[in-house]
């Protein structure tokens, strides 16, 4: 989510069907060859399952100047059939004039390697920002971005269509690093429909896929030399729909509130 981005032309497959289908589009199979399904977030019920989630609350900017206040109100974020809402909204709080959501599995569900699906559907519009995201549970190398940071899937409303994935590193700020590319959807954008992001996270290696298809692969130790390669350790897996901050701009008056991004599932596969 901390943004100084070095953009490189790692290698793109643009083979996915972007096809809008129902709400059940596209989906992850319960099973997958090689791999053994080790969590499976379906927000069933009626609220948050704190026993894998925590809140992170608060309008410090995270390192952004973004715009919002993180909640824990059910304004904010709820679950309601089957289905994970997280809602930006104009309120004043705080220090700031929207509220939003930012919640994460840190001590609670860490892993170290795996493939891991998230559906979801995005929101668009100037100045907001959804993400998908890992950052490390142990710190292993020093604060940020000595331990690494994974984004899976970043988004700026007023480009819908494309896709941002990430890994931050290096030294620390102002000297800090990062590798990331971006992925254009050949029609329409995020907020027409469900979609599935996928990070493959093996040792000394990551790979982004779109709907089960590759979109930017591989993020190697020798990608990152000189700076040590800090994504062997463990990592927490982190939601949130940040509004306004130094990368998407804030929003103007075509912004349109709320907006919220809506998450149908988290699954997480490691190799048998």
């Amino acid at each position: 989510m901390r943004h100084y981005f070095l953009f490189c032309p790692l290698f793109f497959l643009f083979s996915c069907d972007t096809a809008k289908q129902s709400a059940g589009t596209p989906q992850s199979p319960t099973v997958k060859d090689g791999y053994t399904l080790v969590w499976d977030e379906d927000f069933k019920g009626n609220t948050l399952d704190l026993n894998s989630w925590e809140y992170q609350l608060g309008d410090s900017g995270w390192g952004n100047n973004e715009a919002q206040f993180y909640t824990d109100h059910p304004n904010n974020t709820f679950v309601k059939d089957g289905f994970l809402h997280i809602v930006g909204r104009i309120e004043k709080m705080g220090s700031k004039d929207y509220t939003s959501a930012r919640i994460r599995t840190k001590g609670k569900k860490d892993f170290k390697f795996g493939r891991i699906d998230v559906r979801a559907k995005l929101p668009k519009g100037q100045g907001i920002w959804p993400a998908i995201w890992f950052m490390p549970t142990d710190d292993v190398y020093g604060g940020w971005p000595q331990s690494g940071e994974i984004d899976l899937m970043e988004m700026v409303g007023h480009e819908p269509n494309v896709l941002v994935g990430t890994v931050h590193f290096g030294p620390e700020w102002p000297k800090n690093k990062s590798v990331g590319n971006r992925y254009t959807l050949p029609q329409g954008d995020f907020s027409n429909d469900f979609h599935v992001f996928t990070l493959i996270w093996q040792e000394n290696k990551i790979a982004w896929l779109l709907n089960d298809q590759f979109i930017y692969h591989q993020i190697t130790p020798d990608l990152l030399k000189p700076e040590k390669y800090p994504f062997n350790e463990r990592f927490h897996l982190i939601l949130n729909l940040a509004i306004g901050g130094n990368w998407p701009g804030y929003p103007d008056a075509t912004t349109v509130f709320p907006q919220e991004m809506v998450v149908d599932y988290v699954k997480v596969y490691q190799k048998k």
